[in-house]
Protein backbone atom coordinates (compact mmCIF):
# COMPACT_ATOMS: atom_id res chain seq x y z
CA UNK A 1 0.00 0.00 0.00
CA UNK A 2 0.99 3.63 -0.42
CA UNK A 3 0.92 5.75 2.74
CA UNK A 4 1.31 9.48 3.36
CA UNK A 5 2.05 10.39 6.98
CA UNK A 6 1.37 13.82 8.37
CA UNK A 7 3.88 14.03 11.19
CA UNK A 8 7.01 12.03 11.99
CA UNK A 9 6.66 12.12 15.76
CA UNK A 10 6.67 9.00 17.90
CA UNK A 11 3.56 7.43 16.35
CA UNK A 12 4.29 8.47 12.77
CA UNK A 13 7.88 7.24 12.94
CA UNK A 14 6.89 3.95 14.58
CA UNK A 15 4.04 3.07 12.23
CA UNK A 16 5.55 4.59 9.10
CA UNK A 17 9.01 3.13 9.73
CA UNK A 18 7.54 -0.31 10.40
CA UNK A 19 5.45 -0.20 7.23
CA UNK A 20 8.45 0.92 5.18
CA UNK A 21 10.54 -1.91 6.63
CA UNK A 22 7.86 -4.35 5.47
CA UNK A 23 8.08 -3.00 1.93
CA UNK A 24 5.17 -0.58 1.79
CA UNK A 25 5.66 2.81 0.15
CA UNK A 26 5.75 5.53 2.80
CA UNK A 27 6.07 9.31 2.49
CA UNK A 28 6.01 12.03 5.15
CA UNK A 29 5.07 15.69 5.41
CA UNK A 30 7.15 17.35 8.15
CA UNK A 31 8.83 20.56 9.22
CA UNK A 32 12.05 21.38 7.28
CA UNK A 33 14.47 20.59 10.12
CA UNK A 34 12.90 17.24 10.91
CA UNK A 35 12.54 16.36 7.24
CA UNK A 36 16.21 17.12 6.56
CA UNK A 37 17.39 15.04 9.52
CA UNK A 38 15.31 12.03 8.49
CA UNK A 39 16.36 12.37 4.85
CA UNK A 40 19.99 12.21 6.01
CA UNK A 41 19.85 9.53 8.70
CA UNK A 42 16.67 7.58 7.90
CA UNK A 43 14.11 6.20 10.34
CA UNK A 44 15.16 3.88 13.17
CA UNK A 45 12.60 1.57 14.77
CA UNK A 46 13.74 -0.55 17.71
CA UNK A 47 11.81 -3.37 19.35
CA UNK A 48 12.81 -5.86 22.03
CA UNK A 49 14.34 -8.14 19.38
CA UNK A 50 15.02 -6.03 16.30
CA UNK A 51 16.49 -2.76 15.13
CA UNK A 52 15.62 -1.54 11.65
CA UNK A 53 16.99 1.54 9.90
CA UNK A 54 15.03 2.62 6.82
CA UNK A 55 16.59 5.05 4.37
CA UNK A 56 15.33 6.69 1.23
CA UNK A 57 12.01 7.75 2.75
CA UNK A 58 10.28 10.46 0.70
CA UNK A 59 10.16 13.58 2.87
CA UNK A 60 8.12 16.66 1.97
CA UNK A 61 7.99 20.00 3.73
CA UNK A 62 5.02 21.24 1.70
CA UNK A 63 1.74 19.29 1.37
CA UNK A 64 1.17 20.38 -2.24
CA UNK A 65 4.06 18.42 -3.82
CA UNK A 66 3.38 15.59 -1.40
CA UNK A 67 -0.21 15.29 -2.64
CA UNK A 68 0.93 15.69 -6.25
CA UNK A 69 3.20 12.66 -5.74
CA UNK A 70 0.10 10.54 -4.99
CA UNK A 71 -2.34 8.97 -5.21
CA UNK A 72 -2.08 7.34 -1.79
CA UNK A 73 -4.21 4.59 -0.36
CA UNK A 74 -4.27 6.19 3.09
CA UNK A 75 -3.04 9.40 4.72
CA UNK A 76 -2.22 8.87 8.39
CA UNK A 77 -2.91 11.77 10.73
CA UNK A 78 -0.49 11.43 13.65
CA UNK A 79 -0.65 15.07 14.74
CA UNK A 80 -2.02 16.81 17.82
CA UNK A 81 -5.79 17.08 17.97
CA UNK A 82 -5.69 20.88 18.18
CA UNK A 83 -4.13 20.99 14.68
CA UNK A 84 -6.67 18.78 12.89
CA UNK A 85 -9.12 21.42 11.66
CA UNK A 86 -6.53 24.00 10.59
CA UNK A 87 -4.39 21.45 8.74
CA UNK A 88 -7.39 20.03 6.90
CA UNK A 89 -8.58 23.50 5.90
CA UNK A 90 -5.11 24.39 4.62
CA UNK A 91 -4.89 21.17 2.63
CA UNK A 92 -8.36 21.59 1.15
CA UNK A 93 -7.43 25.12 0.08
CA UNK A 94 -4.74 23.62 -2.17
CA UNK A 95 -7.44 22.22 -4.43
CA UNK A 96 -5.88 18.76 -4.61
CA UNK A 97 -7.85 15.57 -3.98
CA UNK A 98 -7.13 14.19 -0.52
CA UNK A 99 -6.76 10.49 0.26
CA UNK A 100 -8.77 8.65 2.89
CA UNK A 101 -7.59 9.74 6.34
CA UNK A 102 -6.64 7.29 9.09
CA UNK A 103 -6.80 9.19 12.38
CA UNK A 104 -4.67 7.58 15.10
CA UNK A 105 -4.90 10.71 17.23
CA UNK A 106 -5.92 10.95 20.86
CA UNK A 107 -9.44 12.00 21.74
CA UNK A 108 -12.88 11.14 20.39
CA UNK A 109 -13.67 14.11 18.12
CA UNK A 110 -11.03 14.12 15.36
CA UNK A 111 -12.95 11.73 13.12
CA UNK A 112 -16.03 13.97 13.27
CA UNK A 113 -13.93 17.01 12.34
CA UNK A 114 -12.45 15.15 9.37
CA UNK A 115 -15.81 13.74 8.29
CA UNK A 116 -17.40 17.21 8.36
CA UNK A 117 -14.86 18.38 5.79
CA UNK A 118 -14.32 15.28 3.66
CA UNK A 119 -17.34 13.07 4.29
CA UNK A 120 -17.83 10.14 6.64
CA UNK A 121 -16.68 7.71 3.94
CA UNK A 122 -13.23 9.37 3.85
CA UNK A 123 -12.10 8.75 7.41
CA UNK A 124 -11.06 5.64 9.33
CA UNK A 125 -10.77 5.71 13.12
CA UNK A 126 -7.68 4.16 14.68
CA UNK A 127 -5.97 3.97 18.03
CA UNK A 128 -2.43 3.10 19.10
CA UNK A 129 -2.19 0.95 22.20
CA UNK A 130 1.54 0.17 21.95
CA UNK A 131 3.81 2.24 24.21
CA UNK A 132 6.44 4.10 22.20
CA UNK A 133 9.42 6.20 23.27
CA UNK A 134 11.10 8.75 21.00
CA UNK A 135 14.70 9.37 22.08
CA UNK A 136 15.50 11.47 19.02
CA UNK A 137 14.34 12.71 15.62
CA UNK A 138 13.43 9.76 13.42
CA UNK A 139 14.23 7.27 16.20
CA UNK A 140 11.64 5.35 18.20
CA UNK A 141 11.71 2.47 20.65
CA UNK A 142 8.79 0.09 21.12
CA UNK A 143 8.58 -0.07 24.91
CA UNK A 144 5.53 -2.32 25.29
CA UNK A 145 4.03 -4.05 22.28
CA UNK A 146 0.26 -4.09 22.44
CA UNK A 147 -1.11 -3.31 19.00
CA UNK A 148 -3.31 -1.00 16.96
CA UNK A 149 -7.09 -0.77 16.74
CA UNK A 150 -8.69 -0.05 13.35
CA UNK A 151 -12.38 0.64 12.79
CA UNK A 152 -14.10 -1.77 10.42
CA UNK A 153 -16.70 -0.85 7.84
CA UNK A 154 -14.54 1.18 5.44
CA UNK A 155 -13.59 -0.39 2.08
CA UNK A 156 -9.90 0.00 2.95
CA UNK A 157 -10.10 -1.26 6.53
CA UNK A 158 -9.28 -4.86 5.66
CA UNK A 159 -6.30 -4.00 3.48
CA UNK A 160 -5.08 -1.55 6.11
CA UNK A 161 -5.23 -4.14 8.88
CA UNK A 162 -3.40 -6.63 6.66
CA UNK A 163 -0.66 -4.09 5.89
CA UNK A 164 -0.20 -3.18 9.56
CA UNK A 165 -0.01 -6.84 10.52
CA UNK A 166 2.43 -7.46 7.67
CA UNK A 167 4.60 -4.87 9.44
CA UNK A 168 4.25 -6.68 12.78
CA UNK A 169 2.14 -3.95 14.37
CA UNK A 170 -0.60 -6.18 15.78
CA UNK A 171 -3.66 -4.58 14.17
CA UNK A 172 -7.15 -5.62 15.21
CA UNK A 173 -10.49 -4.59 13.75
CA UNK A 174 -13.37 -3.05 15.71
CA UNK A 175 -16.95 -2.90 14.49
CA UNK A 176 -17.82 0.03 16.78
CA UNK A 177 -15.41 2.90 16.14
CA UNK A 178 -16.85 5.17 18.85
CA UNK A 179 -16.58 2.50 21.55
CA UNK A 180 -12.98 1.85 20.52
CA UNK A 181 -12.04 5.54 20.73
CA UNK A 182 -13.87 6.14 24.02
CA UNK A 183 -12.23 3.06 25.56
CA UNK A 184 -8.85 4.51 24.60
CA UNK A 185 -9.88 7.89 26.02
CA UNK A 186 -10.52 6.25 29.38
CA UNK A 187 -6.94 4.96 29.46
CA UNK A 188 -5.60 8.38 28.40
CA UNK A 189 -7.17 10.02 31.45
CA UNK A 190 -5.09 8.08 33.96
CA UNK A 191 -3.04 10.72 35.74
CA UNK A 192 -2.33 12.73 32.60
CA UNK A 193 -3.73 16.16 33.51
CA UNK A 194 -2.83 15.91 37.20
CA UNK A 195 0.74 14.96 36.31
CA UNK A 196 1.01 18.08 34.16
CA UNK A 197 -0.61 20.41 36.68
CA UNK A 198 1.48 19.25 39.66
CA UNK A 199 4.67 18.43 37.73
CA UNK A 200 4.67 14.90 39.16
CA UNK A 201 5.20 11.48 37.54
CA UNK A 202 2.00 9.48 37.08
CA UNK A 203 3.19 6.91 39.62
CA UNK A 204 3.54 9.63 42.24
CA UNK A 205 0.02 10.89 41.46
CA UNK A 206 -1.52 7.49 42.18
CA UNK A 207 0.69 6.96 45.22
CA UNK A 208 -1.06 9.88 46.95
CA UNK A 209 -4.40 8.57 48.30
CA UNK A 210 -6.07 11.95 47.80
CA UNK A 211 -4.96 12.26 44.18
CA UNK A 212 -5.84 8.63 43.53
CA UNK A 213 -9.38 9.49 44.60
CA UNK A 214 -9.39 12.42 42.15
CA UNK A 215 -8.24 10.19 39.27
CA UNK A 216 -10.87 7.60 40.13
CA UNK A 217 -13.58 10.26 40.17
CA UNK A 218 -12.47 11.57 36.75
CA UNK A 219 -12.56 8.09 35.23
CA UNK A 220 -15.95 7.35 36.79
CA UNK A 221 -17.31 10.51 35.17
CA UNK A 222 -15.99 9.31 31.82
CA UNK A 223 -17.66 5.92 32.29
CA UNK A 224 -20.99 7.57 33.14
CA UNK A 225 -20.77 9.70 29.99
CA UNK A 226 -19.99 6.62 27.90
CA UNK A 227 -23.04 4.82 29.26
CA UNK A 228 -25.27 7.84 28.61
CA UNK A 229 -24.05 8.01 25.01
CA UNK A 230 -24.54 4.27 24.50
CA UNK A 231 -20.87 3.43 23.97
CA UNK A 232 -19.55 0.05 25.10
CA UNK A 233 -16.30 -0.69 26.84
CA UNK A 234 -14.02 -2.77 24.63
CA UNK A 235 -10.62 -4.23 25.34
CA UNK A 236 -7.96 -2.67 23.14
CA UNK A 237 -5.01 -4.70 21.82
CA UNK A 238 -2.99 -5.78 24.86
CA UNK A 239 -5.07 -3.48 27.07
CA UNK A 240 -7.77 -4.90 29.39
CA UNK A 241 -9.98 -1.81 29.43
CA UNK A 242 -12.98 -3.65 30.85
CA UNK A 243 -10.92 -4.86 33.81
CA UNK A 244 -9.75 -1.28 34.36
CA UNK A 245 -13.34 -0.06 34.37
CA UNK A 246 -14.41 -2.80 36.77
CA UNK A 247 -11.62 -1.84 39.19
CA UNK A 248 -12.48 1.86 38.95
CA UNK A 249 -16.19 1.34 39.49
CA UNK A 250 -16.40 -1.65 41.81
CA UNK A 251 -13.29 -1.98 43.94
CA UNK A 252 -12.46 0.14 47.02
CA UNK A 253 -9.83 2.83 46.65
CA UNK A 254 -7.61 1.16 49.24
CA UNK A 255 -7.38 -1.85 46.96
CA UNK A 256 -7.01 -0.13 43.60
CA UNK A 257 -4.35 2.38 44.68
CA UNK A 258 -1.47 -0.13 45.02
CA UNK A 259 -2.56 -1.75 41.76
CA UNK A 260 -2.40 1.53 39.85
CA UNK A 261 0.85 2.57 41.52
CA UNK A 262 2.46 -0.68 40.46
CA UNK A 263 1.04 -0.82 36.94
CA UNK A 264 1.39 2.84 36.00
CA UNK A 265 4.45 3.65 38.08
CA UNK A 266 6.47 0.65 36.92
CA UNK A 267 5.44 0.93 33.27
CA UNK A 268 6.11 4.65 33.01
CA UNK A 269 8.95 5.18 35.44
CA UNK A 270 9.82 8.86 35.20
CA UNK A 271 8.40 9.16 31.67
CA UNK A 272 5.87 11.96 31.62
CA UNK A 273 2.57 11.94 29.68
CA UNK A 274 2.16 14.15 26.64
CA UNK A 275 0.06 16.74 28.52
CA UNK A 276 2.99 17.26 30.90
CA UNK A 277 5.50 17.48 28.05
CA UNK A 278 3.40 20.05 26.18
CA UNK A 279 2.97 22.27 29.24
CA UNK A 280 6.51 22.17 30.59
CA UNK A 281 8.16 22.53 27.18
CA UNK A 282 6.41 25.88 26.88
CA UNK A 283 4.38 24.86 23.84
CA UNK A 284 1.43 27.02 24.95
CA UNK A 285 -1.00 24.49 23.47
CA UNK A 286 -2.54 21.49 25.15
CA UNK A 287 -4.68 18.51 24.17
CA UNK A 288 -6.41 18.51 27.56
CA UNK A 289 -9.51 19.99 25.94
CA UNK A 290 -9.67 16.96 23.64
CA UNK A 291 -9.25 14.47 26.51
CA UNK A 292 -10.72 15.59 29.84
CA UNK A 293 -12.46 18.41 27.98
CA UNK A 294 -14.18 15.92 25.68
CA UNK A 295 -15.68 14.20 28.73
CA UNK A 296 -17.02 17.58 29.85
CA UNK A 297 -18.49 18.56 26.46
CA UNK A 298 -20.15 15.24 25.76
CA UNK A 299 -21.28 14.99 29.38
CA UNK A 300 -23.05 18.34 29.08
CA UNK A 301 -24.89 17.17 25.97
CA UNK A 302 -25.89 13.93 27.69
CA UNK A 303 -26.90 15.61 30.95
CA UNK A 304 -24.10 13.96 32.95
CA UNK A 305 -22.23 16.16 35.49
CA UNK A 306 -18.44 16.08 35.09
CA UNK A 307 -17.05 18.51 37.72
CA UNK A 308 -13.68 16.80 38.22
CA UNK A 309 -12.85 16.66 34.53
CA UNK A 310 -14.04 20.26 34.17
CA UNK A 311 -11.74 21.44 36.95
CA UNK A 312 -8.74 19.54 35.57
CA UNK A 313 -9.40 20.93 32.09
CA UNK A 314 -9.80 24.53 33.24
CA UNK A 315 -6.73 24.42 35.47
CA UNK A 316 -4.42 22.94 32.86
CA UNK A 317 -5.73 25.28 30.18
CA UNK A 318 -5.05 28.21 32.53
CA UNK A 319 -1.50 27.01 33.15
CA UNK A 320 -0.97 26.54 29.41
CA UNK A 321 -2.25 30.04 28.63
CA UNK A 322 -0.19 31.60 31.42
CA UNK A 323 -3.19 32.84 33.40
CA UNK A 324 -2.36 30.41 36.22
CA UNK A 325 0.92 30.25 38.15
CA UNK A 326 2.79 27.00 37.42
CA UNK A 327 4.95 27.46 40.52
CA UNK A 328 1.87 27.55 42.76
CA UNK A 329 0.93 24.01 41.71
CA UNK A 330 4.36 22.42 41.29
CA UNK A 331 4.64 19.42 43.67
CA UNK A 332 1.74 20.91 45.62
CA UNK A 333 -1.32 18.62 45.62
CA UNK A 334 -3.02 20.84 48.22
CA UNK A 335 -3.32 23.65 45.65
CA UNK A 336 -5.31 21.42 43.31
CA UNK A 337 -7.29 19.69 46.02
CA UNK A 338 -8.40 23.04 47.45
CA UNK A 339 -10.06 23.86 44.14
CA UNK A 340 -11.68 20.47 43.88
CA UNK A 341 -13.34 20.94 47.25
Amino acid sequence: MRFLFLGAGAIGTYVGGSLATAGHEVSFVEQPGTAAAIAEQGLTVETASTRHVVRGIAMFTDPAPALDAGPYDVCVFALKSFDTASVLDAWLALGRPLPTILSVQNGVDNEAVIAARLGADRVIAGTIATAIAKPGVGHVIEETHRGIGIALGHPRSGDLIAALNDAGLGARGYADAASMKWSKLLTNLQGSATSAILDLPVGAVFADPRLHAVETAAMRECLRVMRALGHRLVDLPGTPVRALAFAVQRLPLALTRPIFVRLLGDSRGDKMPSLHIDLHSGRRRSEVGYLHGAVVRHGARAGVPTPVNALLTATLEGLTAGTEDIAAFRHNPDALLARLR
